[in-house]
């Protein structure tokens, strides 16, 4: 789809390609990859990090057991980072032909090349690990949704909105947590270009659901429930428990005999919960929804504040390193 249309004001779109231009950056570069993971807890993060960490089960194991299934926690979450990195780099190549106006199309074009830069940089992460995972269920159903739809919007709501949305808060955890550097610094680094990401999908989606009919809209909206349902069982690993042949209802059962999920994952709808109600989708039946997976609280967060919190962090963790190399260089 061509667009030959000149002279539109669209100044907030196009400062925002302006920054993609301006923020690329050499993942071999500015990520040190001699720093190893810890072979016990590869990212050095908190226990409570672990979804089962309340669970009959862990509280069974020994030590020794108990670091395996953090390092195989960790290694699947950092697999499905790499495969929801992939899957956004087809889906961002897919709106540069879809989007039906030139400044889309160029950011797009951007974050193709954004795209490509973070699957280099979880593919170099997985391979410290020494183990990958397949993709879960649920955000593979997800990406076949997103890219057998034709339309524009549908590949902007189900990427820039919900798995990009979702991976914000999950990278969040892992540079706010992880006493490892190395962990820290690809998640801070990936996290700059992704806020950038949820930023234009969001302003793009507010302008076009403006003038959505009532089936149009209501349609949006069941695709969203339906999405976030999908996501909200990404946290508990089910798929990873079974493969590692741990018995299901001991990972969800806490030694009180109380037995359930524990929603602790209700983070990871920090960023898609304000995205949806930014685009104008927090209509009644999506909030119900959400009040029903106990996330609707989360509506009224900033979602530019935490765009420039994700900026900063990243400039913060570039001060960092150059500290580090100038200390090492002096010694």
């Amino acid at each position: 789809m061509f667009d030959w249309r000149l002279g539109d004001d669209r100044s907030r779109l196009l400062a925002l390609y302006e920054r993609g231009k301006a923020k690329q950056w050499n993942a071999t570069e500015r990520i040190d990859w001699t720093q190893e993971l810890d072979p016990e807890n590869p990212q050095q993060l908190p226990p409570e990090s672990l979804p089962i960490h309340r669970s009959v089960l862990l509280a069974r194991m020994s030590a020794r057991e108990r670091v395996d299934v953090m390092r195989h926690y960790q290694a699947w979450s950092v697999s499905q980072f790499l495969h929801g990195e992939q899957g956004a780099m087809i889906c961002a190549a897919k709106t540069v032909q879809q989007v039906p106006d030139l400044d889309a199309k160029l950011f797009a074009a951007t974050q193709v090349v954004d795209e490509a830069r973070h699957v280099e940089v979880y593919k170099r992460l997985a391979a410290k690990f020494g183990v990958t995972y397949q993709m879960t269920p649920g955000l593979n159903t997800l990406l076949q949704q997103i890219l057998s739809d034709s339309r524009w919007d549908m590949t902007y709501l189900g990427m820039q909105v919900v798995i990009e949305g979702l991976a914000l808060a999950s990278f969040a955890r892992i540079r706010d947590h992880a006493q490892n550097p190395l962990a820290a610094s690809v998640n801070a680094f990936v996290m700059e270009d992704e806020a950038r990401h949820v930023a234009f999908g969001a302003l793009s989606l507010r302008e076009y659901y403006q003038h959505l009919g009532e089936a149009e809209r209501n349609e949006r909206e069941e695709f969203l429930i339906e999405a976030c349902s999908l996501m909200q069982t990404r946290f508990d690993a089910v798929d990873l428990w079974q493969q590692l042949d741990l018995p299901l209802d001991q990972c969800f059962t806490d030694p009180d005999g109380v037995t359930g999920l524990n929603r602790e994952g209700d983070y990871l709808f920090s960023r898609i919960v304000p995205a949806i109600k930014g685009i104008g989708l927090l209509g009644p039946r999506v909030r119900r929804a959400l009040a029903g997976m106990g996330v609707l609280h989360l509506a009224g967060a900033d979602t530019d504040a935490l765009g420039r919190e994700d900026e900063c962090a990243a400039e913060a963790m570039d001060a960092r390193q150059r500290h580090v190399s100038a200390v090492a260089a002096q010694a």
